[in-house]
């Protein structure tokens, strides 16, 4: 069986990496995964041990009964930690809080990497799109085609204040700009490495954005099969 065409698709939080990843999955009826969630599914996981996440060795202990599923069907979209289903519990505030300090440390961006790469190869599909942050170098540096979709700042954080219409928008922002500063001391999201397409969706709306990001795609796999 051939490899699965990998699709890796990096961006600030804001910038529309996963709904736009998505819907380009669908449209490809490839898999989607986003790897932003197995750093909150582990922040949770910390959480739920009462761990302090960040305390790395906190972590990294925390990380050794650490069973992590989740699903690459863009339609049908669920993470499961052990036997809990925390598709929306890796959404709340405390644990968005935590994630950064999960995420930086060596040997579980490690692991996870590894994780990224078996499920893609074992998704059973033609191709995957991945998005998260640093797909485009580390996770799949030989991907098919590599993007970084970015945003304005301030676009970016109207677009997720949007999103969670049950969270004040000062604050909101405040915890975007602050989880941007953060995870950019662990890898660099924010410029594209050499051979990457870069996709700004600030003066686009969604449709435009998928579409935009499906022509970067049809041009780069053009012939691959």
């Amino acid at each position: 069986m051939t490899d699965p065409i990998t699709i890796a698709i990096d961006g600030p939080a804001g910038s529309g990496k996963s709904s736009v990843s998505k819907e380009a999955a669908r449209r490809l009826r490839y898999g989607y995964l986003d790897t932003g969630a197995a750093y909150r599914a582990l922040a949770w996981h910390v959480l739920q041990h009462g761990a302090d996440t960040s305390d790395a060795a906190a972590v990294v202990d925390a990380a050794g009964d650490f069973d992590y599923a989740i699903s690459l069907d863009p339609d049908e979209y669920w993470v499961r930690v052990g036997e809990t289903f925390v598709t929306d519990a890796i959404r709340e505030p405390h644990v968005s809080s935590a994630v950064s300090g999960v995420a930086r440390v060596p040997v579980i961006r490690e692991q996870v990497n590894v994780l990224f790469r078996r499920l893609v190869a074992e998704s059973g599909r033609p191709g995957v799109i991945v998005e998260g942050r640093d797909i485009t170098t580390v996770v799949a540096p030989d991907a098919l085609v590599r993007i970084l979709l970015t945003a304005a700042p301030e676009v970016r954080a109207a677009r997720r204040s949007a999103e969670l219409t049950s969270q004040d928008a000062a604050a909101v922002a405040a915890a975007l700009h602050k989880r941007d500063a953060s995870d950019s001391q662990v890898v660099d999201f924010l410029t594209a490495a050499p051979g990457v397409t870069v996709v700004d969706s600030t003066d686009l709306d969604f449709a435009q954005t998928v579409d935009t990001v499906m022509d970067v795609v049809r041009s780069g796999t053009e012939g691959s099969r």
